[in-house]
């Protein structure tokens, strides 16, 4: 090529953008040059960043300064053809064979580099002379041996090598162009510029320059980022988003990482397209086992290329599409995508295979495994299941769900034991729950379809666990009743799968009366097993009967056994059994014990249930603050969108009940206004016990709105449902005294008394101290003075019955029938209950204490209150503090702070003299 040849004129926007000192520098060079300096110069860069814009822009200067230029463009297609360049360059100098004629013509095999450098020294004498050669990586092996000589002998003629070469990475010794060893800086100019990525302040000036505006900095800085400063990308970029209308602004910076994006692929599928056979086969491996690309890894994948591993990875660098070094990987993941994307699938998925084993065979981690895994095709090998479950494990504990999913969905396209199966496709279910509970609940009962084998057991009991946990009771009864009638089962399985389709048939009762499916076995009278254990404490709780038994049943379903499958679901069950029965701190230690193992099993609808009783029994115990927070972990355990139709509404009541109970009507209004709009739907959500919940609680609404008319369908409605799964126990939902409210309480409405007369029998007949109380304390129009918190593990006895039924009935009996309290208050004083026992079975029940007469002390008079005067007198009587708490139902700090107040008003300093002053009170009052 001469300089007779036009030169190509730079496009509009400034390709040299930021690349003023480069310029500067070779101007400067290039003037030396005409003075007769010789100079050597090598410009690096990735692709995109102006290489060869640099070049033409010297080679342009030189021209214009009447500079001699010749230039070639080196490229892979010609590596394999002698002096390809040269040929290029052969208008550069005579060939010397024209100098003799007489003189035979060299063979084509000869090495014609003394000659050509005599050439070029001779044609730079006669004019300075630049020489440019572009992609000089590319040049054949003849051409860079004569570059190499003829920058060896660059001093004392006005010549200039100016090369450019692909990549920022060190130049292999082979192919250096370095000066004579005895030419220092002063006999040849000798420099190495390297082009790296456009500064900010750069990147706004191309992108003003593109769209003819300023570019907003936040803009602007966003641009440097996604393109990495590459001016050929940004101005991809900048094209891009011109054509759609989008300006260098804040607003439009979603659609600048998109455009960013497809100008990488783009590029990348170009270089791709123009790089030859053996060196896209290596980047297509690169793509498959980035990072863990080895040299014999790559060999491994695609045989040995022409120009050996190590060559074709500096290559490959040099196109700007992979980093550097022994081990590889892509600058941008846009660009591996855009390489694997130019194979056929079954290419591709064959090479992601034979990479996956060879991985394998060399020990690779799991997370590199198991990436290889995804995109390769069925290996049938085993370990490629226990690989994907590991790495699929460690996702879900790293809190990425979704890549766990995309694994196990992988792992199931592998032949695999039945039993694996079922516990893979669990697995599954735990991951999608978050995101798509419904596919979960699918998974499970894929699972419970699954056929089976000996080993199937625990994984179909956790598969049932965690279905009938999140509510979808209906459709896990048929599946269980079909496991349980297979005959791989083993007897403890079998119990605890029995264990979940009652406790599934007990949520709602009008799905266990289906015929299309196999009988199942009642529960024994008496259970050994835990789980069935668990299930009939429930049903006794919810019938309201045999409290002793319910208690002691819940107690064995919670009693440790080793090795033996134990379901999660019972247990939350047997834990709100102890609820009812008032054995709040029982339950409470329970449902830590099943937390605990749900977090460790990663079962968030039981630990979600779990947090639920937890709030009940705190609601029960008169801590809605305590419910609260209980709902709220509840909540992010497992959120309102998880939970099936049948157990939704029950989440929304509990809240709105909270509310209630913590005196914010309209908050209680707010949650139920979160109710899902198909809870109400008869055929999936109505009939169940949530929505008896959810009922209830827009009920209790209703009525401290003074809704009463819509309270009173409510709870109607409410115990309805109720009844019509037997649950009668008023433990559970006492929706027949504030149904009576509803009413009005009228003496003469003998529906509202039938109503208080039921719940009072029920209650009585249940004997928790709790129900009694409300019962009661209902049936005599009373407002309960404050929360009841029994501190009773027994039910309550003859005495507190009576007291209770006194009191009831005070305003039927007339006036004499109960002393009034002091101060003239409607509030009965507190009944006395026996104390709490601390082990059902051959321990000693501590103390018990008689109540005082139920008249007033007249030592109120006085001053002491009615609490006061009762605590004085147990304490004058020698009981300690513990005792007296547990028979008044209160806390020992309680007794203690009643004692303080009383040993003030009595002026006194102790319990020693406790006896004689009360004696003196009584002796001084009339």
């Amino acid at each position: 090529m001469t300089d007779e040849r036009p030169p190509r004129r730079p496009p509009a926007t400034p390709p040299l953008a930021g690349r003023t000192p480069e310029q500067r520098l070779l101007a400067g060079l290039v003037e030396n040059l005409r003075a007769g300096r010789p100079a050597l110069a090598e410009i690096r860069g990735l692709p995109g960043t102006g290489r060869s814009a640099l070049l033409e822009w010297a080679a342009h200067h030189a021209r214009a300064a009447g500079v001699h230029v010749e230039s070639a463009q080196a490229s892979w297609e010609e590596t394999g053809q002698r002096y390809g360049v040269v040929a290029q360059l052969r208008a550069a100098f005579a060939p010397p064979a024209a100098a003799d004629p007489a003189r035979p013509p060299a063979p084509a095999t000869a090495d014609r580099t003394a000659d050509l450098c005599r050439a070029a020294r001779t044609a730079a004498r006669a004019h300075p002379l630049l020489i440019v050669v572009d992609d000089v990586q590319w040049t054949d092996p003849c051409s860079l041996r004569w570059l190499r000589a003829q920058a060896r002998r660059l001093a004392g003629v006005p010549l200039m090598l100016l090369t450019a070469r692909a990549g920022t990475g060190p130049t292999p010794f082979e192919e250096r162009l370095e000066p004579g060893s005895l030419d220092d800086e002063r006999a040849v100019a000798h420099h190495t510029l390297t082009l790296g990525p456009l500064t900010p302040a750069d990147v706004g000036d191309l992108l003003a320059a593109a769209f003819g505006t300023p570019a907003d900095p936040a803009f602007r800085d966003a641009a440097a980022r996604s393109t990495d400063g590459n001016p050929a990308v940004l101005r991809a970029t900048a094209a891009r988003l011109a054509r759609h209308g989008r300006h260098p602004r804040a607003e439009h910076l979603p659609h600048l990482a998109e455009c960013a994006a497809e100008a990488v692929r783009d590029r990348a599928a170009r270089t791709l397209a123009a790089l030859p056979g053996d060196l896209r086969s290596v980047l297509r491996a690169v793509a498959v086992c980035a990072p863990h690309t080895a040299p014999e890894t790559l060999v491994a994948l695609t045989g040995p290329t022409a120009t050996g591993t190590r060559r074709a990875l500096e290559l490959l660098a040099g196109t700007g599409l992979l980093t550097g070094g022994d081990r590889p990987v892509f600058r941008e993941p846009a660009a591996a995508r855009a390489v694997l994307a130019g194979m056929n699938a079954h290419d591709r998925e064959e090479l992601y295979a034979r990479a996956a084993e060879h991985a394998h065979h060399t020990a690779v981690p799991d997370g590199a495994l198991a990436s290889m895994l995804t995109g390769a095709r069925v290996l049938g090998a085993p370990w490629a299941v226990d690989v994907l479950r590991r790495e699929a494990a460690r996702h879900r504990v790293a809190g990425r769900p979704g890549e766990a999913a995309r694994l196990l969905r992988r792992a199931l396209r592998e032949p695999m034991a039945p039993h694996l199966r079922v516990r893979t496709l669990t697995e599954l279910s735990a991951a999608v729950l978050p995101s798509e509970p419904d596919a979960a609940d699918r998974h499970l009962r894929q699972a419970l379809r699954s056929p089976a084998d000996a080993d199937a057991g625990p994984s179909w009991i956790r598969a049932a666990d965690l279905l009938v946990a999140r509510g979808d009771v209906a459709r896990a009864q048929p599946l269980i009743a079909r496991a349980l009638a297979g005959d791989r089962v083993r007897p403890a399985e079998r119990s605890a799968l029995r264990a979940l389709y009652w406790l599934a048939a007990h949520s709602r009762r009008e799905t266990s009366q289906a015929l299309d499916r196999p009988p199942v076995p009642a529960l024994a009278e008496h259970p050994d097993d835990p789980a069935e254990a668990a299930v009939a404490a429930w049903r006794q709780a919810l019938r309201g009967r045999d409290i002793g038994r319910a208690r002691h049943l819940a107690r064995a379903a919670l009693a440790p056994r080793h090795g033996h499958p134990a379901p999660l679901s019972p247990q939350v069950a047997a834990c709100h059994t102890l609820v009812l029965t008032g054995d709040f701190t029982e339950a409470h230690a329970g449902l830590d014990a099943v937390l605990l193992r749900a977090e460790h099993a990663d079962a968030r609808a039981v630990a979600g249930s779990a947090e639920l009783v937890r709030a009940m029994g705190l609601l029960h115990e008169g801590r809605p603050q305590e419910a609260s927070t209980a709902l709220d972990r509840a909540q992010e355990v497992m959120p309102p969108h998880c939970w099936h139709p049948l157990m939704s509404p029950a989440v929304v009541a509990l809240k709105a009940l909270t509310h209630l109970e913590l005196g914010d009507t309209a908050g209680a209004g707010r949650s139920l206004g979160l109710a899902r709009d198909d809870d109400g739907d008869a055929g999936d959500a109505g009939g169940g016990l949530g929505w008896a919940c959810l009922l209830y609680a827009r009920g209790r609404t209703h009525l401290a709105g003074g809704q009463r008319d819509a309270a009173l369908a409510d709870l109607l409605e409410c115990g309805r449902l109720l009844l019509a799964q037997q649950a009668a126990n008023p433990a559970l939902l006492p929706w027949r005294s504030a149904a009576a409210r509803a009413r009005g309480l009228d003496p003469h409405d003998r529906d509202a008394a039938a109503l208080l007369a039921e719940e009072r029998r029920l209650a009585l007949a249940w004997g928790a101290p709790g129900p009694v109380a409300r019962a009661l304390y209902a049936t005599g129009g009373l407002a309960l003075p404050e929360p009841v918190r029994p501190g009773s593990a027994v039910p309550a006895d003859w005495r507190f019955r009576q007291a209770l039924s006194a009191l009831a009935t005070a305003r039927l009996a007339g006036p004499d029938a109960v002393a009034p309290p002091p101060g003239g208050t409607s509030v009965p004083p507190p009944p006395v209950v026996p104390a709490p026992r601390a082990a059902p079975a051959r321990r000693a029940a501590p103390e018990r204490v008689a109540a005082p007469p139920p008249t007033r002390p007249r030592a109120a008079r006085e001053g002491l209150t009615g609490a006061e005067a009762r605590v004085a007198a147990l304490a004058a009587r020698g009981h300690p503090n513990r005792a007296i708490a547990a028979g008044l139902s209160v806390t020992p700090r309680t007794v203690e702070l009643h004692l303080t107040r009383a040993y003030r008003k009595l002026g006194i300093h102790g319990r020693p003299e406790l006896a004689e002053a009360l004696e003196r009170l009584g002796k001084d009052t009339p």
